[in-house]
């Protein structure tokens, strides 16, 4: 049978580049995806003032069903950052998930998915501003497999700093912001490793370049709170439930220091993009034994068994797509 971590490595690999094929959904509209297009002129493009969220679908073939993960939350996480970009988004949480469904249909897309949905300013206008500005809204999907490794990531500590939300916050998907994590994850890359680590301005653990942070110590696991500069992540909402379903574990939010993370019993990241990819070395010194650990291990076997609907439970997280 093939395993979890076998099918996804059998995905289209990150950073491809994304065939423009089906269907995308842009200005209130469905369009070939290939005509979705901006302006050079495009304000966001200029400047970063646009708001993103990513979505998982995860393809159940014996249930012959693509079933999208969390789907309302993520837009209900939309609308929050919207208000700090001053962004009116085209629909309610409910409207737009719906347009996700019908996207996902139109495409016939039997494959684990991720959606993009994009709302920003497109005005073609160089004032640096957030008002009195037009705005647009475009929502595309793509065949994605694993975002990080999901049998033993590296890791190392960025010299970069997390923006702090005094300057630019974290706890919007701001498209922006993500020239810090590209900054971070770039240096990460060259010194080896698969993911960076952030530090807060003060050097406390803040979150990882495109993931959320978990630690295993004295038998709790332990993330940075939400003012360490951190997203709010929704799969990171996930596992500190299922940690307290599955494993019975105690879940703490609290500051980390740097070198907490050298003596832990086990690391591991989480996203809708990292999903739960365990990190079994950082700044060149193993985690623990060195090999992915048992509540990582746990915890992704029972992740990955919800989000594709192998596991009945939290039916409310799964949204299904042809039923």
């Amino acid at each position: 049978m093939t395993s979890v971590h076998e099918k996804l490595k059998e995905m289209p690999a990150l950073g491809r580049e994304i065939a423009e094929d089906g269907w995308a959904y842009m200005d209130g509209g469905f369009v070939p995806f290939a005509d979705a297009k901006v302006s050079v002129a495009t304000h966001a493009l200029q400047y970063g003032t646009g708001i993103f969220e990513g979505i998982r679908g995860y393809w159940n073939a014996a249930h012959e069903e693509l079933y999208v993960f969390r789907l309302r939350e993520h837009f209900e996480r939309m609308e929050r950052s919207s208000r700090i970009l001053r962004i009116t988004l085209p629909g309610t949480a409910a409207e737009l998930s719906r347009l996700v469904v019908e996207l996902l249909r139109r495409n016939g897309q039997r494959t684990d998915v991720y959606v993009r949905p994009f709302a920003y300013k497109a005005a073609r206008s160089v004032k640096v501003s957030l008002q009195g500005l037009r705005e647009g809204f475009a929502l595309y999907a793509f065949p994605l497999g694993a975002y990080l490794p999901t049998d033993g990531a590296t890791a190392v500590t960025t010299s970069w700093h997390r923006t702090s939300d005094a300057a630019i916050p974290a706890r919007g998907k701001l498209s922006g912001s993500y020239i810090n994590t590209a900054l971070a994850v770039d240096e990460a890359n060259d010194r080896g490793a698969d993911e960076a680590i952030f530090l807060t301005a003060d050097g406390q653990v803040s979150e990882g370049g495109g993931s959320n942070l978990f630690m295993v110590r004295d038998g709790a696991l332990v993330t940075p709170p939400v003012t360490a500069d951190i997203l709010e992540g929704i799969t990171r909402d996930s596992v500190m439930t299922l940690a307290r379903e599955e494993l019975g574990l105690a879940v703490v939010e609290r500051s980390i220091d740097r070198t907490e993370l050298y003596v832990a019993d086990e690391l591991f990241f989480s996203g809708t993009g990292a999903q739960i990819a365990p990190c079994v070395r950082i700044d060149g010194r193993a985690v623990g034994s060195g090999r992915i650990g048992p509540v990582a291990k746990r915890l992704g076997d029972v992740y990955f068994a919800v989000a594709r609907g192998d596991d009945p439970r939290h039916p409310e997280w799964r949204t299904p797509v042809f039923r």
